[in-house]
């Protein structure tokens, strides 16, 4: 990740899927930045001439700068489609955001996941039976997260079983960090965070926060997981949508069953009634869909992602700055500028480098902790 992924989605008329389009083209953003003219019309087969001239003109690095120093302060990791922690499951989707934004445990990016939706105005019923749900997986396959949207309802209830029954979360949210939004779940956002969990969004700080972005929140959620529950849903609404998304990435789509007549579950059980979902009432109904049941006793995730030093693959200006420290040293920034020479901003950034490798891990103060 550096400055030119960042700019890449400040660049007017630049969507994701011609970013995607960019990326695949040149390798990297900043192969893209360096391309002449003709080859951004020619090897790129861009048309607009506005997008042609802001990338040849460089227009969108000073929000990118703003962004990146933005990022520092507020202790978020800005990560991009081409580095090795973004999602596997996210970059496999046509429409995936080039840049995510995130705080907290990144090693669940790689976790096989399950997300669990439903309607804000859940039901006594959903809320037992999504509770049920979210406890029997954790107890057939404890290394699965547990995706929401952090949102009433069904979100919540997600999350607070996931974190009643120590299984990892992440929250999905379409505002830019580190607000939340429903502001009143701010509390709930600290646990997951305080507890190992993550939240995830990929909007920057310089958009506004509007209900625009919910829509294609929902699509996130969708691509990191490996399967989708569909917990309680009316005709319309926000799961659907994500079912949609789910059926379109090839994920696997489930539905908890509801009464004929609750107006909560028309659009679960109208999922199955359509063959779209399978119907899931417990735990072990999910692992087995999902083709986890004959692993469930072995591995059933990606293998642990602990680096010694050796495979961490780190630049030169990398290696100096951990080896300037012991491990389980913790040191003070100032301290690591004058053991290295480095500036502090410099600094700084090999540090943000190094947490994402684990190899560090950031602490208040500005502070950090050498772990490998």
């Amino acid at each position: 990740m550096n400055i030119h992924d960042l700019a890449l989605i400040f660049t007017p008329g630049l969507g994701n899927k011609t970013i995607a389009h960019l990326i695949d083209t040149f390798g990297s953003a900043e192969a893209i930045f360096r391309a002449n003219e003709v080859e951004l019309r020619q090897r790129a087969a861009l048309h607009s001439e506005a997008i042609i001239n802001h990338l040849l003109a460089r227009t969108a690095f000073p929000a990118a700068e703003r962004e990146w120093d933005y990022c520092q302060r507020h202790h978020i990791y800005a990560i991009a489609a081409t580095d090795s922690i973004y999602p596997v499951a996210l970059r496999e989707s046509p429409e995936r955001p080039h840049v995510i934004f995130v705080q907290g445990n990144l090693s669940l990016l790689s976790r096989p996941a399950v997300a669990f939706v439903g309607t804000r105005t859940i039901s006594n019923y959903g809320q037992t039976a999504g509770r049920r749900l979210v406890e029997q997986l954790h107890e057939r396959v404890p290394e699965a997260v547990v995706v929401s949207g952090l949102a009433f309802g069904n979100d919540e209830n997600a999350h607070r079983a996931a974190l009643e029954v120590g299984a990892p979360t992440i929250a999905v949210i379409a505002n830019a960090l580190p607000e939340v939004t429903p502001a009143a779940n701010r509390a709930l956002a600290d646990r997951i965070l305080s507890s190992g969990g993550a939240i995830v969004t990929e909007v920057s700080s310089q958009h506004k926060n509007s209900g625009k972005f919910f829509p294609a929140r929902n699509r996130i959620i969708a691509a990191l997981s490996s399967g989708v529950v569909v917990v309680e849903s009316p005709y319309e609404g926000g799961s659907l949508i994500t079912a949609e998304y789910a059926l379109d990435y090839g994920r696997i789509v489930m539905a908890l069953p509801g009464r004929a007549f609750d107006k909560n579950s028309f659009g679960s059980n109208l999922l199955i009634k359509q063959n779209k979902a399978a119907m899931v009432c417990s735990g072990g109904d999910i692992v087995y869909e999902l083709g986890w049941e004959a692993r469930q006793s072995e591995e059933v995730v990606v293998a642990p992602t602990t680096h010694p030093t050796e495979t961490l693959n780190l630049r030169p200006e990398e290696q100096l700055l951990l080896e300037s420290m012991s491990v389980g040293e913790v040191a003070e920034y100032e301290t690591l500028v004058a053991r290295t020479g480095f500036a502090p901003a410099r600094v700084v950034s090999l540090l943000t480098e190094l947490e994402l490798c684990d190899a560090v891990r950031i602490l208040p103060g500005r502070k950090c902790e050498r772990m490998v």
